[in-house]
């Protein structure tokens, strides 16, 4: 059991190719276009879902941040449909990858900055020197608010990470001590498996919260920048 506990973080490969770009690019899928007059439930449902959660994030932004709604919007889709994806059994989950995290977090951290510069640079210099900070203190300051700056898509990628791979691995952790127990204790075995169930529901939670999270946290940057 622990020679395979990370085996699900490895990218597949076929005939030595990896397929990460046909698994990222699978979600889509899941969401087509309705081409109908009177749509579905599944349907419906996520036009719901998408109208409620815009409308709570976008609120707070002007008619400049509100152009990147559809940009956005897309991203939660993608992420909370990968990582409930990633439930699966036997499947791959992407978003434990720090290094596709960090690719999506720098350009859209990046976007909002140069937004904030190129619309707002008074207020967005202003932001390294807190009023009324005492001389002595202005260099030190200035470098750790650059500091923070830099740092906020890694603390993004990382917390994604993080969150998605806890989950993972205990689920795997406790599957396997599920099948330990079976044959040594059936109650214990069987206490076992209801944590098992409980925690997969809350790994489903965790996946939706993690996307949400995610987005919003970029919504956020966006308005210190519009």
């Amino acid at each position: 059991m622990n020679e395979n506990l990370f085996a699900s973080f490895i990218t597949p490969m076929i005939l030595g190719l990896p397929l990460v770009t046909l698994i990222v690019l699978f979600p889509s899928l899941l969401f087509p276009t309705s081409n109908r007059l009177v749509n579905n439930r599944f349907v419906t449902l996520q036009q719901w879902m998408l109208q409620l959660v815009s409308k709570q994030m976008m609120s707070i932004h002007n008619p400049k941040g509100q152009t990147w709604t559809l940009m956005l919007m897309s991203l939660i889709l993608f992420i909370g449909s990968t990582n409930l994806l990633g439930l699966l059994p036997h499947s791959f989950t992407p978003t434990t990858q720090l290094s596709m995290n960090l690719g999506m977090a720098i350009p859209l951290w990046a976007g909002a900055v140069i937004t904030g510069f190129r619309n707002k640079t008074k207020t967005s210099l202003a932001h390294f020197l807190p009023q009324g900070t005492p001389t002595p203190l202005i260099p030190m300051l200035v470098i750790i608010e650059t500091i923070s700056l830099f740092i906020q898509p890694m603390a993004l990628a990382v917390r994604l990470t993080a969150n998605i791979t806890a989950g993972h691995l205990l689920i795997h952790l406790i599957g396997g001590a599920t099948l330990a127990l079976m044959s040594i204790s059936a109650t214990t075995a069987l206490i076992t498996f209801i944590i098992l169930i409980l925690l997969t529901i809350l790994e489903f939670a965790v996946a939706m919260i993690q996307a949400y999270v995610f987005t919003l946290l970029v919504s956020l940057y966006l308005h210190d920048n519009t």
